[in-house]
């Protein structure tokens, strides 16, 4: 699966479940939720004040293989 800024949330979840303890460390507490389903990782990265580069840069490197 390629990972980028449109990524689904519940999508990335569902094909990388350790994906959650990354989100979660960089302050997406809310990953069960159900906007977090349909939110793209850009979306929720605005939402939170994340740095969504810097997030990308730490999903793939952990998981996109």
């Amino acid at each position: 699966m390629l990972i980028t800024k449109e990524t689904i949330i519940g999508e990335l979840v569902r094909n990388y479940p350790e994906a959650i303890d990354i989100l979660m460390n960089f302050g997406m507490g809310c990953i069960g939720c159900p906007a977090s389903q349909a939110e793209s990782i850009q979306d929720a990265a605005l939402v939170h004040g994340i740095n969504v580069n810097e997030l990308l840069e730490e999903l793939k490197e952990k998981l996109d293989k």
